[in-house]
């Protein structure tokens, strides 16, 4: 026999499969292409449109140019303006502002008076990347507003520390700008997705390529009690892991949970069920273990560029941000960095919970109805 005797129509043959099978035909030319499309206009490492408040107790024309000055810039979003210092704190401690500036009632007296007027701006530094960004923009702006002081009153020279418009900024949550304490509580929601999705997936189309499917269906079990009995144990599995990597991020990485640990087991339990929910909607879809992981994998990437926990949301394109608010692990990932670095409590968090919460219904509502269809 020939080396290579019969190997074209072995080639043939096989191309005659990925011919009739459209599925996989999918995975090669469309998703690649989606993905390509879709992460690269999502995908801005420069830092821009950093949600702030405001809180301007002068209410004069020189703070307002101040204001203008800092969004003219585009780095910073005014997207409230608020009545006290207690507000601007809430804003950060939530997550609903990355920076707070407050400007004294006697801004404008003091640079009339040639004086240093005085502005706070505090950062959230659990974002090593946005806060830099944030604290060297501020500066600049501090430092360029001065100049134009200078310019206009004729003062002499500059002294420093006796600037005409004095920016100080303030560093919370992470002063030292570690990166970890950023991106190892955002790692707990990404770990948690991808592990139990792909187990759940994994087990109802494990059992169908064996045939064992068709087998628990002809015994004296319910479709319910045979759902509640597939989520169950990975629900118990995810926070046995949930569990660990949190001691771990306290532990190796020492990054403390600031908040209530009660509050964030609460809120983990409906994230649980939704990426559950979402693993059993890919075993109604797939008929091979490598089809499910494809899939997985379809949901898993969007989830890690595009949630937040890489690259700042408020820097992608409009089209993009709003798909953001269709994934989980963006609400998810909120909440993990508002209990474990800012201390949050239910109140600043109660939004991102409730939209988590009514998006866990609807998933695991979704993927049972499809479930029990597929089992028809």
């Amino acid at each position: 026999m020939k080396p290579f005797e019969g190997l074209r129509a072995i080639v043939y043959k096989e191309f005659i499969h990925v011919r009739r099978d459209p599925a996989s035909l999918l995975f090669i030319f469309i998703i690649p292409l989606f993905q390509l499309t879709l992460f690269g206009y999502a995908i801005d490492t420069e830092v821009k449109h950093i949600p702030t408040v405001v809180y301007d107790q002068d209410h004069s024309p020189e703070s307002r140019a101040l204001v203008a000055a800092f969004v003219n810039t585009e780095y910073f979003d005014v997207v409230d303006w608020v009545d006290s210092g207690r507000e601007v704190e809430a804003a950060l401690v939530g997550g609903r502002a990355k920076v707070g500036i407050t400007i004294p009632p006697e801004f404008a007296a003091e640079l009339l008076a040639g004086g240093s007027a005085h502005v706070q701006v505090l950062v959230d530094g659990s974002d090593s990347t946005r806060a830099t960004t944030a604290l060297n923009v501020a500066n600049g702006i501090g430092f360029e507003r001065s100049i134009r002081e200078f310019a206009a009153t004729g003062r002499p020279g500059i002294s420093l520390g006796q600037m005409p418009v004095d920016v100080r900024p303030r560093m919370l949550f992470n002063p030292e700008l570690k990166s970890s304490k950023f991106f190892v509580p955002g790692l707990i929601g990404v770990v948690l997705q991808s592990v139990t999705m792909i187990l759940t997936a994994f087990s109802i189309v494990r059992e169908r390529e064996a045939g064992t499917l068709e087998q628990v269906l002809v015994t004296p079990v319910s479709k319910g009690g045979l759902m509640l009995g597939k989520l169950l144990p990975y629900s118990l599995i995810g926070f046995l892991q949930f569990s660990l990597v949190l001691v771990v991020m306290v532990v190796v990485f020492s990054v403390p949970v600031r908040g209530n640990v009660g509050l964030l087991y609460a809120l983990s339990v409906l994230f649980v069920f939704a990426t559950l929910s979402l693993g059993l909607l890919i075993s109604t879809f797939a008929r091979t273990q490598g089809q499910a992981l494809q899939m997985a994998i379809m949901v898993i990437a969007p989830s890690i560029l595009l949630s937040g926990f890489v690259f700042p949301r408020e820097s992608m394109p409009l089209p993009i941000y709003a798909l953001t608010f269709l994934i989980p692990a963006t609400y998810y990932i909120e909440i993990l960095r508002g209990i474990i670095l800012r201390g949050a409590d239910l109140a600043t968090l109660w939004d991102e919970a409730l939209l988590l919460g009514v998006m866990s219904v609807g998933l695991v509502t979704l993927s049972l109805l499809r479930f029990r269809r597929t089992l028809s």
